[in-house]
Protein backbone atom coordinates (compact mmCIF):
# COMPACT_ATOMS: atom_id res chain seq x y z
CA UNK A 1 0.00 0.00 0.00
CA UNK A 2 0.94 3.62 -0.49
CA UNK A 3 0.11 6.79 1.40
CA UNK A 4 -1.23 10.06 0.02
CA UNK A 5 -1.27 13.25 2.11
CA UNK A 6 -2.98 16.43 0.94
CA UNK A 7 -1.08 19.58 1.98
CA UNK A 8 -2.17 22.06 -0.65
CA UNK A 9 -4.84 24.06 1.22
CA UNK A 10 -4.46 27.75 2.06
CA UNK A 11 -5.39 27.47 5.75
CA UNK A 12 -7.76 30.44 5.75
CA UNK A 13 -9.19 29.48 9.16
CA UNK A 14 -5.76 29.88 10.78
CA UNK A 15 -4.94 33.31 9.40
CA UNK A 16 -2.85 35.36 10.01
CA UNK A 17 -0.44 32.50 10.91
CA UNK A 18 -0.93 30.89 7.51
CA UNK A 19 -0.11 34.02 5.54
CA UNK A 20 3.55 33.19 6.11
CA UNK A 21 3.57 29.45 6.82
CA UNK A 22 1.82 26.28 5.71
CA UNK A 23 -1.03 25.33 8.03
CA UNK A 24 0.26 21.75 8.08
CA UNK A 25 3.52 22.97 9.63
CA UNK A 26 1.93 24.74 12.60
CA UNK A 27 3.17 22.70 15.59
CA UNK A 28 1.10 20.72 18.07
CA UNK A 29 3.15 19.80 21.15
CA UNK A 30 6.15 21.31 19.31
CA UNK A 31 5.79 18.99 16.31
CA UNK A 32 4.27 20.04 12.95
CA UNK A 33 0.80 18.61 12.42
CA UNK A 34 1.92 17.09 9.10
CA UNK A 35 4.52 14.97 10.88
CA UNK A 36 1.81 13.15 12.85
CA UNK A 37 0.13 12.10 9.59
CA UNK A 38 3.42 10.80 8.16
CA UNK A 39 4.16 8.92 11.38
CA UNK A 40 0.66 7.36 11.36
CA UNK A 41 1.35 5.97 7.89
CA UNK A 42 4.82 4.66 8.72
CA UNK A 43 3.54 2.98 11.90
CA UNK A 44 1.00 1.18 9.70
CA UNK A 45 3.80 -0.16 7.49
CA UNK A 46 3.33 2.35 4.66
CA UNK A 47 6.67 3.79 3.64
CA UNK A 48 6.00 5.06 0.09
CA UNK A 49 4.18 8.36 0.54
CA UNK A 50 3.10 11.09 -1.85
CA UNK A 51 2.36 14.62 -0.63
CA UNK A 52 0.14 16.88 -2.73
CA UNK A 53 1.50 20.42 -2.38
CA UNK A 54 0.40 23.88 -3.49
CA UNK A 55 1.63 27.42 -2.79
CA UNK A 56 3.60 26.34 0.29
CA UNK A 57 5.43 23.52 -1.51
CA UNK A 58 8.90 24.90 -0.71
CA UNK A 59 8.12 25.04 3.02
CA UNK A 60 6.74 21.50 3.02
CA UNK A 61 9.78 20.17 1.14
CA UNK A 62 12.19 21.95 3.49
CA UNK A 63 10.49 20.49 6.59
CA UNK A 64 9.88 16.93 5.35
CA UNK A 65 12.73 16.38 2.91
CA UNK A 66 12.97 12.99 1.22
CA UNK A 67 11.32 11.25 4.17
CA UNK A 68 14.36 9.48 5.58
CA UNK A 69 13.88 11.12 8.98
CA UNK A 70 10.56 9.22 9.21
CA UNK A 71 11.74 5.94 7.67
CA UNK A 72 9.80 6.71 4.50
CA UNK A 73 10.28 7.67 0.86
CA UNK A 74 8.47 10.93 0.03
CA UNK A 75 7.36 12.10 -3.42
CA UNK A 76 5.83 15.52 -4.08
CA UNK A 77 2.81 16.04 -6.35
CA UNK A 78 2.20 19.69 -7.38
CA UNK A 79 -1.40 20.95 -7.38
CA UNK A 80 -1.86 24.21 -9.28
CA UNK A 81 -4.92 25.22 -7.24
CA UNK A 82 -6.86 23.72 -4.31
CA UNK A 83 -9.72 22.25 -6.36
CA UNK A 84 -10.99 19.75 -3.82
CA UNK A 85 -9.88 16.59 -2.06
CA UNK A 86 -11.01 14.41 -4.95
CA UNK A 87 -8.96 16.55 -7.34
CA UNK A 88 -5.91 15.82 -5.18
CA UNK A 89 -6.65 12.12 -5.60
CA UNK A 90 -7.15 12.52 -9.35
CA UNK A 91 -3.77 14.13 -9.99
CA UNK A 92 -2.05 11.51 -7.82
CA UNK A 93 -3.03 8.58 -10.07
CA UNK A 94 0.42 8.34 -11.74
CA UNK A 95 2.00 8.05 -8.26
CA UNK A 96 -0.55 5.57 -6.89
CA UNK A 97 -0.68 3.33 -9.98
CA UNK A 98 -2.58 0.13 -9.26
CA UNK A 99 -1.82 0.10 -5.55
CA UNK A 100 -4.27 0.48 -2.70
CA UNK A 101 -3.65 3.57 -0.63
CA UNK A 102 -4.47 5.58 2.47
CA UNK A 103 -5.49 9.20 1.95
CA UNK A 104 -4.93 11.62 4.85
CA UNK A 105 -5.61 15.34 4.98
CA UNK A 106 -2.42 16.97 6.24
CA UNK A 107 -4.12 18.75 9.15
CA UNK A 108 -5.95 15.66 10.47
CA UNK A 109 -4.79 12.92 12.77
CA UNK A 110 -6.02 10.37 15.29
CA UNK A 111 -4.08 9.76 18.48
CA UNK A 112 -4.45 5.98 18.42
CA UNK A 113 -3.10 5.66 14.88
CA UNK A 114 -4.42 3.61 11.97
CA UNK A 115 -2.43 0.36 12.19
CA UNK A 116 -5.41 -1.94 12.79
CA UNK A 117 -7.61 -0.19 10.24
CA UNK A 118 -4.96 -0.41 7.52
CA UNK A 119 -4.44 -4.09 8.26
CA UNK A 120 -8.17 -4.77 7.91
CA UNK A 121 -8.36 -2.89 4.63
CA UNK A 122 -5.28 -4.61 3.26
CA UNK A 123 -6.49 -8.10 4.19
CA UNK A 124 -10.12 -7.81 3.04
CA UNK A 125 -11.70 -7.21 -0.37
CA UNK A 126 -12.82 -3.63 0.24
CA UNK A 127 -12.99 -0.88 -2.36
CA UNK A 128 -13.18 1.88 0.22
CA UNK A 129 -13.04 2.34 3.96
CA UNK A 130 -14.06 5.61 5.59
CA UNK A 131 -13.59 6.72 9.18
CA UNK A 132 -16.48 8.38 11.02
CA UNK A 133 -16.58 10.44 14.19
CA UNK A 134 -19.61 11.65 16.15
CA UNK A 135 -19.79 15.45 16.19
CA UNK A 136 -22.06 18.07 17.73
CA UNK A 137 -22.08 20.26 14.61
CA UNK A 138 -22.66 17.91 11.64
CA UNK A 139 -23.73 20.81 9.41
CA UNK A 140 -20.06 21.78 9.19
CA UNK A 141 -18.90 18.39 7.83
CA UNK A 142 -19.54 15.77 5.25
CA UNK A 143 -21.70 13.21 7.07
CA UNK A 144 -22.61 9.57 6.52
CA UNK A 145 -26.12 8.15 6.76
CA UNK A 146 -25.72 4.59 8.03
CA UNK A 147 -28.59 2.08 7.81
CA UNK A 148 -28.28 -1.44 9.26
CA UNK A 149 -24.52 -1.21 9.41
CA UNK A 150 -24.00 0.08 5.85
CA UNK A 151 -23.35 3.55 4.52
CA UNK A 152 -26.26 4.57 2.30
CA UNK A 153 -25.51 8.23 1.66
CA UNK A 154 -22.67 10.69 2.15
CA UNK A 155 -23.70 14.36 2.11
CA UNK A 156 -21.45 17.44 2.25
CA UNK A 157 -22.46 19.97 4.95
CA UNK A 158 -26.18 19.12 5.07
CA UNK A 159 -28.53 21.97 5.99
CA UNK A 160 -30.99 19.54 7.59
CA UNK A 161 -29.97 16.85 10.08
CA UNK A 162 -29.08 13.55 8.44
CA UNK A 163 -26.55 12.08 10.85
CA UNK A 164 -24.03 13.10 13.50
CA UNK A 165 -21.37 10.84 11.94
CA UNK A 166 -18.81 13.09 10.28
CA UNK A 167 -16.57 11.67 7.57
CA UNK A 168 -13.11 12.57 8.85
CA UNK A 169 -10.03 13.26 6.77
CA UNK A 170 -8.63 9.72 6.66
CA UNK A 171 -9.76 7.37 3.87
CA UNK A 172 -8.67 4.09 2.27
CA UNK A 173 -9.22 3.25 -1.40
CA UNK A 174 -8.36 0.75 -4.08
CA UNK A 175 -7.91 1.93 -7.67
CA UNK A 176 -11.69 2.00 -8.30
CA UNK A 177 -11.55 5.49 -6.77
CA UNK A 178 -10.00 6.80 -10.01
CA UNK A 179 -13.11 5.75 -11.93
CA UNK A 180 -15.09 7.78 -9.41
CA UNK A 181 -13.00 10.97 -9.49
CA UNK A 182 -13.01 10.92 -13.28
CA UNK A 183 -16.82 10.69 -13.42
CA UNK A 184 -18.02 13.13 -10.78
CA UNK A 185 -18.63 16.79 -11.55
CA UNK A 186 -17.41 19.86 -9.64
CA UNK A 187 -19.71 21.03 -6.85
CA UNK A 188 -21.32 24.46 -6.61
CA UNK A 189 -18.09 25.76 -5.05
CA UNK A 190 -16.10 24.51 -8.04
CA UNK A 191 -14.40 21.59 -6.29
CA UNK A 192 -14.32 17.85 -6.81
CA UNK A 193 -15.77 16.64 -3.52
CA UNK A 194 -14.59 13.51 -1.73
CA UNK A 195 -18.17 12.99 -0.50
CA UNK A 196 -19.36 12.77 -4.14
CA UNK A 197 -16.52 10.33 -4.79
CA UNK A 198 -17.62 8.03 -1.97
CA UNK A 199 -21.28 8.33 -3.02
CA UNK A 200 -20.32 7.30 -6.56
CA UNK A 201 -18.67 4.14 -5.22
CA UNK A 202 -21.76 3.37 -3.10
CA UNK A 203 -24.09 3.92 -6.10
CA UNK A 204 -21.94 1.61 -8.23
CA UNK A 205 -22.34 -1.18 -5.67
CA UNK A 206 -18.73 -1.09 -4.51
CA UNK A 207 -17.82 -2.49 -1.12
CA UNK A 208 -17.64 0.61 1.09
CA UNK A 209 -17.06 -0.02 4.78
CA UNK A 210 -17.13 2.46 7.62
CA UNK A 211 -15.46 2.49 11.02
CA UNK A 212 -16.56 4.78 13.86
CA UNK A 213 -13.58 6.21 15.75
CA UNK A 214 -14.06 5.79 19.50
CA UNK A 215 -10.87 7.55 20.59
CA UNK A 216 -10.26 11.12 19.52
CA UNK A 217 -9.74 12.75 16.18
CA UNK A 218 -8.60 16.30 15.56
CA UNK A 219 -9.01 18.52 12.53
CA UNK A 220 -6.51 21.26 13.34
CA UNK A 221 -7.97 23.83 10.98
CA UNK A 222 -8.93 26.39 13.64
CA UNK A 223 -7.26 27.92 16.70
CA UNK A 224 -9.46 26.16 19.26
CA UNK A 225 -8.88 22.84 17.49
CA UNK A 226 -5.13 23.41 17.63
CA UNK A 227 -5.29 24.08 21.37
CA UNK A 228 -7.44 21.00 21.94
CA UNK A 229 -5.04 18.85 19.91
CA UNK A 230 -2.15 20.31 21.90
CA UNK A 231 -3.92 19.41 25.14
CA UNK A 232 -4.62 15.85 24.06
CA UNK A 233 -1.07 15.20 22.87
CA UNK A 234 0.45 16.72 26.01
CA UNK A 235 -1.62 14.35 28.13
CA UNK A 236 0.43 11.48 26.66
CA UNK A 237 3.95 12.81 27.34
CA UNK A 238 6.46 11.62 29.92
CA UNK A 239 8.79 13.88 31.88
CA UNK A 240 12.16 14.46 30.22
CA UNK A 241 14.65 17.07 31.46
CA UNK A 242 17.38 17.67 28.86
CA UNK A 243 17.95 21.34 29.62
CA UNK A 244 18.84 23.23 32.81
CA UNK A 245 16.42 23.81 35.67
CA UNK A 246 17.77 25.82 38.59
CA UNK A 247 17.16 25.11 42.28
CA UNK A 248 14.67 27.97 42.63
CA UNK A 249 12.29 26.47 40.07
CA UNK A 250 9.49 23.91 40.42
CA UNK A 251 8.39 21.37 37.85
CA UNK A 252 4.97 19.95 38.71
CA UNK A 253 3.45 17.10 36.74
CA UNK A 254 4.78 15.87 33.41
CA UNK A 255 7.16 18.38 31.87
CA UNK A 256 9.61 18.21 28.97
CA UNK A 257 12.53 20.65 28.99
CA UNK A 258 14.42 20.30 25.73
CA UNK A 259 18.16 20.52 25.18
CA UNK A 260 19.59 24.01 25.63
CA UNK A 261 16.48 25.30 27.42
CA UNK A 262 16.87 27.12 30.76
CA UNK A 263 14.29 27.44 33.53
CA UNK A 264 15.15 29.99 36.23
CA UNK A 265 13.14 30.93 39.32
CA UNK A 266 9.97 29.73 37.62
CA UNK A 267 7.09 27.30 38.01
CA UNK A 268 6.21 24.89 35.20
CA UNK A 269 2.98 23.03 35.84
CA UNK A 270 2.58 20.20 33.38
CA UNK A 271 1.78 18.74 31.10
CA UNK A 272 3.94 21.22 29.23
CA UNK A 273 6.85 21.35 26.79
CA UNK A 274 9.67 23.89 26.82
CA UNK A 275 11.48 23.85 23.47
CA UNK A 276 15.21 23.85 22.86
CA UNK A 277 17.16 27.01 23.67
CA UNK A 278 14.09 28.64 25.21
CA UNK A 279 14.47 30.65 28.43
CA UNK A 280 11.82 30.75 31.15
CA UNK A 281 12.73 33.40 33.76
CA UNK A 282 10.68 34.48 36.81
CA UNK A 283 7.66 33.07 35.04
CA UNK A 284 4.76 30.66 35.34
CA UNK A 285 3.95 28.20 32.56
CA UNK A 286 0.67 26.45 33.19
CA UNK A 287 -0.79 23.14 32.03
CA UNK A 288 -1.32 22.28 28.37
CA UNK A 289 1.25 24.76 27.09
CA UNK A 290 3.79 24.18 24.34
CA UNK A 291 6.56 26.74 23.95
CA UNK A 292 8.67 26.23 20.83
CA UNK A 293 12.41 26.72 20.40
CA UNK A 294 14.38 29.95 20.98
CA UNK A 295 11.62 31.71 22.90
CA UNK A 296 11.79 33.93 26.01
CA UNK A 297 9.11 34.01 28.71
CA UNK A 298 10.09 36.44 31.47
CA UNK A 299 8.07 37.94 34.33
CA UNK A 300 4.88 36.63 32.74
CA UNK A 301 2.32 33.81 32.96
CA UNK A 302 1.19 31.57 30.10
CA UNK A 303 -1.33 28.72 30.27
CA UNK A 304 -3.19 26.45 27.83
CA UNK A 305 -1.43 28.04 24.88
CA UNK A 306 0.88 27.40 21.95
CA UNK A 307 3.84 29.77 21.49
CA UNK A 308 5.76 29.36 18.26
CA UNK A 309 9.47 29.77 17.65
CA UNK A 310 11.55 32.90 18.33
CA UNK A 311 8.80 34.66 20.25
CA UNK A 312 9.09 36.54 23.52
CA UNK A 313 6.59 37.44 26.25
CA UNK A 314 8.07 39.87 28.75
CA UNK A 315 6.65 41.68 31.78
CA UNK A 316 2.97 40.98 31.14
CA UNK A 317 0.97 41.25 34.38
CA UNK A 318 -2.19 39.46 33.21
CA UNK A 319 -2.02 35.74 32.49
CA UNK A 320 -2.03 34.82 28.80
CA UNK A 321 -4.24 31.79 28.21
CA UNK A 322 -6.14 29.97 25.44
CA UNK A 323 -3.83 31.64 22.92
CA UNK A 324 -2.01 30.69 19.73
CA UNK A 325 0.99 32.98 19.33
CA UNK A 326 2.91 32.95 16.06
CA UNK A 327 6.56 33.05 15.13
CA UNK A 328 8.85 36.00 15.93
CA UNK A 329 6.18 37.69 18.05
CA UNK A 330 7.01 40.19 20.79
CA UNK A 331 4.53 40.79 23.60
CA UNK A 332 5.81 43.36 26.07
CA UNK A 333 4.46 45.98 28.49
CA UNK A 334 5.02 49.50 27.30
CA UNK A 335 6.39 51.96 29.90
CA UNK A 336 4.76 54.88 28.12
CA UNK A 337 1.96 56.93 29.65
CA UNK A 338 -0.89 57.60 29.38
CA UNK A 339 -1.79 53.95 29.35
CA UNK A 340 -3.13 52.76 26.01
CA UNK A 341 -3.32 49.63 23.88
CA UNK A 342 -1.13 50.06 20.80
CA UNK A 343 -1.50 47.20 18.35
CA UNK A 344 -0.19 46.18 14.94
CA UNK A 345 -2.25 43.20 13.81
CA UNK A 346 -2.42 41.24 10.57
CA UNK A 347 -5.61 40.49 8.66
CA UNK A 348 -8.08 38.20 10.45
CA UNK A 349 -6.34 38.69 13.83
CA UNK A 350 -8.40 38.31 16.99
CA UNK A 351 -7.54 40.02 20.29
CA UNK A 352 -9.46 39.93 23.55
CA UNK A 353 -8.74 42.79 25.99
CA UNK A 354 -10.23 43.35 29.43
Amino acid sequence: MKGLILSGGKGTRLRPLTYTAAKQLVPVANKPVLFYAIENLVQAGIEEIGIVVGDTADQIRAAVGDGRQFGASISYIPQAAPLGIAHGVKIAEPFIGRDRFVLILGDNFVRDGIVTLVREFRDESLHCQILLYRVKNPQEFGVAHVVVGRVQRVVEKPKEFISDLAVIGIYMFDRSVFEAVNNIQPSARGELEITDTIQYLIDQGRNVRHHVIEGWWIDTGKKDDMLEANRLILETIDTAIRGVVDGHSQLLGKVIVEEGAEVSNSVIRGPAIIGRNTKIVNAYVGPFTSIDHDCLIRDSEVEHSIVLENSCIVDIHQRIEDSLIGRNVEITRSPMKPKAHKLMLGDYSRVGIL
